[in-house]
């Protein structure tokens, strides 16, 4: 083919084109057409580009100058295309813009770029670009007016070239992995209205000399790891509207320059160090519409002087200590749309003007303020307040009654006024918030009955009434509210059935109705409700059989704990059998007199039989309670003696079973392998109900600080199932404490009774796996690296749990934590070891809810349990990391396996289907499909099929950074 001919001509003798052109062909024609064969083209929106053409003036993408015909614009963004930047683009001589922004284009990138000697914009952003930014890309770039590389994976440090740019207006290498200081040359750019190198680990001082950038409109050096303060000369930057420099770890005090910005419309400072009070000239910076402060060291009062600003629409103060009450003088600031000055240490009452300047976002959650709430009754107050979509009065002193205006917030979608000290009925005008999705009113003092207008809440997806003194029935409006995923109601005197209707709200995700006087069956529909997570009907009064089939197959045991008339497998309590009636005699009926004689015999009998079985039941009766007289008394001496002994130590704890809080004492040894052993808030508080962080197959885990200001997280083992030597479960937990890795969540001490044990690990903050991945995606999205990079951290924790020859046994998503950077770590290892022995039924009962990630050699008794276990449960673990969805998922009419439907996907070809969702389109499927394959790998059935842990990093490895291929032809 001709096209063939001319590639082949192209890439052999460069200069034959030179020498001996063919004008049958327009050099811009023979450009793009060789680069198009360098591409995938997946969609066919090249489809347009003909070798045939004359011209490529009208092909897809393509512009034009009127005058010359030569291609002057090369616009391909969002394309879909893939491949390599073939240096054939050369001959496009008068090109001037080249955007291939939002594609797949992976690889480095090509330096032979810089030889577009008339090009002014170079935009190659939202790509899967790597390796670090070559210094030549800027050789030639005396033209060059815009170059954009973001949302890349580029690394390595800002080349010292891109200061002989001197035309450059927009710089943009955002959102990759940059590193190194910021150098000082890049201030000699004074030509550059933007810059923006945010979300990157750029680190180190940021220089002075800024101020020689005199046209800079817009400044971003946010998320990145920039230290010390901001540079003294900001303010020389008169023009600049646009400042960010949140997310660092800058600190200090606010520079006085700062004050000449009078043209700056937006400030970004929030999640740095710095301190101070608020500067009086803040006032002075009159075009302020963005004020964001959030998560520094801030204090002293709000100062009169922020009321000057007039243009602000959004102020946040949020996470600092700032004092006082808040100013009056904000009602100035007519165009104020948001405001947020939660988690400070301010006072006073709720400001008058909160329902009159037309806000959209109020959040004074997690101060000090007090008094009772005024809302607006008028119909012009109501008017102010008819575009309030987000009000968040948490964790205040606000006292008083709900009043019944609140129900002119027609716009609100968030409500939370929980953690306070309001009186009073939920007034009925609940049922007027239709655009309400949260409504939380719990931990209060809210009496009366929940009001049957909740219903009318249609849009409703969280609702919180918990901890405070309702009574009545749950109504059966709520299922009106056909969007609810969360409603939790527990501590409360609620009464009656749950009723029926719950089962009509099919996204119910979380249910608790703990500690209340319900009383009655449970709905058997309710196992038609496929997406919960969390049912807790502790501690009430139900009765008969627990439903059977989807969630309630393996809901907690302790979810259903304290109802005596429940019964059922998880309650360890067998459902009362229906007996047939019993068979009654005649005795009129016709019989001779030898087998009436017998009857008569047999019944005199059997009623001698079963006095002499109540006579020995009673006996045994007297015996069983002279038993636990003595034992009771021993049991006394025991402890008598105890708490005479100086080397006791003493540990309290609240049982947090009990509606009371009642607390009972323990005597044991508290082991702590490192540190301090005293915590914060004292050992009566260690297990009180409110630092709960979850439970598992295990117990229940909570949260505390010690005095040397660590958190640590301190688990309540089940003590039913474990070893009851002392010296075989120290042994245990010894061995588990010299386990030490980045990716493993270690273990700092641990305190044994026979009827009490703990085990005290490192704190993680930022919650499960399972957490970011199912049910808080919207605020916890997980970027396809990160997700990489959980899936290799997980890896390396469990290898080094083999090569120590401790086997996970329970691996699962909400075993695994993350920290503040989104580091990995395995937790809940080896805790198998604390059974009496390795017994399958044990164990298997213990891990129950690790349903879908067990291996199959769980289920035989003759077959050794190995690493290769784990090693199943981390393909398992791999496939829900990459497609979002759970092990094992409840639909409707069937079960969906998430590893068949894996599996079936890639058979059939469509394994990019299986990805996330949520993700972005540009994910690297170089990298996405091979993680799948390793996955299914991983859980084969066979244990002899599935790699060990260290192969799998090496394999993930060499995914992530692949070898150099052979090199594409030029």
């Amino acid at each position: 083919m001709l096209l063939s001919l001319l590639m082949t001509v192209l890439f052999s003798i460069p200069a034959v084109f030179c020498e001996s052109p063919d004008p049958a062909f327009n050099d811009d024609v023979l450009g793009l057409i060789v680069f198009k064969a360098g591409l995938l083209d997946p969609e066919s929106r090249l489809s347009s580009w003909n070798e045939d053409d004359d011209t490529p003036c009208n092909w897809a993408g393509v512009k034009c100058d009127p005058l010359t015909h030569r291609v002057t614009e090369l616009t391909l963004n969002s394309f879909s295309l893939s491949g390599h930047i073939s240096k054939s683009l050369l001959r496009v001589q008068f090109l001037r813009k080249l955007s291939l922004s939002d594609n797949n284009f992976t690889g480095s990138i090509n330096p032979i770029l810089a030889r577009l000697g008339n090009l002014r914009l170079l935009d190659l952003s939202g790509n899967g670009l790597s390796g670090s930014i070559p210094g030549e890309l800027f050789g030639q770039c005396w033209l060059l007016r815009a170059i954009s590389l973001a949302k890349n994976n580029l690394t390595g440090s800002i080349p010292d070239s891109l200061a002989s740019c001197l035309t450059l207006e927009g710089v943009n290498f955002s959102s990759n992995y940059l590193s190194g200081h910021l150098p000082s040359k890049i201030w000699s750019l004074t030509a550059v209205r933007s810059l923006d190198l945010s979300n990157n680990l750029l680190e180190g001082e940021v220089p002075n000399g800024i101020e020689s950038l005199y046209d800079l409109r817009s400044v971003n050096l946010g998320k990145n790891k920039f230290t010390g303060n901001l540079p003294d000369d900001i303010g020389g930057c008169l023009l600049l509207k646009s400042l960010d420099f949140s997310e660092n770890l800058l600190s200090g005090v606010l520079p006085w320059s700062m004050q000449k910005l009078s043209l700056c419309t937006s400030v970004g400072l929030r999640g740095n160090s710095f301190t101070g009070e608020l500067p009086e000239w803040t006032g002075d910076m009159r075009s302020l519409e963005i004020l964001d402060l959030s998560a520094n060291n801030f204090s002293g009062p709000v100062l009169n002087s922020i009321g000057d600003l007039q243009f602000l629409k959004e102020l946040n103060l949020s996470s600092n200590r700032f004092t006082g009450s808040l100013p009056e003088s904000l009602a100035n600031c007519k165009s104020l749309l948001a405001v947020d000055v939660s988690q400070n240490l301010l006072t006073g009452d709720l400001p008058g003007w909160t329902f009159k300047l037309g806000l959209k976002s109020v959040s004074l959650s997690g101060n000090r303020l007090s008094g009772s709430i005024e809302y607006p009754s008028s119909p012009s107050g109501a008017a102010s307040i008819g575009s309030l979509e987000v009000l968040d009065l948490s964790s205040n002193a606000f006292s008083g009654e709900i009043a019944s205006h609140i129900g002119n917030f027609t716009s609100l979608q968030f409500l939370n006024m929980s953690v306070n000290s309001m009186i009073g009925s939920i007034p009925a005008s609940v049922g007027d918030l239709k655009a309400a999705r949260v409504l939380d009113l719990s931990r209060n003092r809210l009496d009366g009955s929940i009001p049957p207008e909740i219903g009318g809440a249609v849009a409703l997806q969280e609702l919180r009434l918990e901890r405070n003194f309702l009574t009545g029935i749950i109504p059966t409006q709520i299922e009106k509210c056909s969007s609810l995923t969360t409603l939790i109601l527990s501590h409360n005197n609620l009464t009656g059935s749950v009723p029926l209707a719950l089962t009509n709200l099919t996204e119910l995700e979380t249910v608790d109705l703990s500690f209340n006087h319900l009383s009655g069956s449970l709905p058997k529909e309710l196992t038609n409700l496929s997406h919960l997570l969390t049912f807790n009907i502790s501690h009430n009064r139900l009765q008969g059989e627990l439903p059977v089939g989807g969630f309630f197959n393996t809901i907690s045991p302790s979810s259903v704990a304290d109802n005596p008339s429940l019964c059922g497998s998880v309650v360890n309590h067998s459902c009362p059998a229906v007996h047939p009636k019993p068979i009654v005699l005649n005795p009129n009926s016709s019989s001779d007199s030898s087998r009436h004689g017998s009857l008569s015999s047999n019944l005199r009998h059997k009623k001698v039989i079963l006095s002499i079985s109540a006579l020995i039941a009673i006996g045994a009766a007297v015996f069983i309670a002279l038993g636990v007289i003595t034992v009771s008394v021993l049991n006394l001496h025991v402890r008598s003696s105890m708490s005479r002994s100086a080397a006791a130590v003493t540990l309290s704890y609240v049982d947090d079973f009990s509606h009371s809080y009642t607390t009972e004492s323990n005597y044991g040894k508290l082991v702590m392998f490192s540190g301090d052993a005293e915590f914060v808030a004292g050992a009566h508080a260690l297990l009180n109900k409110e630092s709960e962080l979850g439970r598992g197959g295990f117990g229940a885990v909570y949260q505390t600080a010690l005095r040397d200001g660590r958190s640590v997280a301190i688990k309540k083992l089940n003590v039913a199932s474990l070893m009851k030597s002392q010296e075989d479960f120290e042994r245990e937990v010894k061995t588990l404490g010299k386990v030490r890795h980045h990716n493993l969540v270690a273990l700092e001490g641990y305190y044994w009774t026979p009827s009490l044990q703990l085990l005290i690990t490192e704190y993680v903050s930022s919650g499960s796996l399972y957490k970011h991945l199912h049910e808080e995606r919207s605020k916890y999205g997980l970027s396809w690296q990160q997700r990489f990079n959980i899936i290799l951290g997980a890896a390396k924790g469990l290898a080094h749990l083999h090569q120590m020859n401790i086997i996970h046994y329970n691996l699962k998503s909400s075993n695994i934590l993350l920290d503040t950077s989104g580091e990995p770590k395995v937790g809940d290892f080896g805790l198998a070891r604390l059974l009496p022995a390795l017994d399958c039924h044990i164990l298997s009962s213990k891990v129950q809810s690790a349903l879908g990630y067990m291996a199959p050699e769980f289920a035989c008794q003759t077959v050794k349990i190995t690493e290769k276990c784990d090693v199943y449960g981390f393909g398992i673990l791999t496939l829900e990391v990459v497609t979002g969805k759970r092990p094992v998922e409840y639909m409707e009419d069937d079960v969906v396996v998430l590893c068949d439907m894996v599996r079936g996907a890639l058979e059939d070809g469509r394994a990019e289907e299986c990805v996330d969702r949520s993700l972005q389109a540009n994910i690297p499927v170089e990298e996405a499909i091979p993680v799948i394959k390793l996955g299914l790998i991983c859980a084969s059935q066979v244990p002899s099929n599935r790699p060990d842990m260290e192969e799998v990093i090496k394999i993930l490895e060499l995914i992530q950074c692949p070898s150099e291929g052979q090199e594409e032809l030029e």
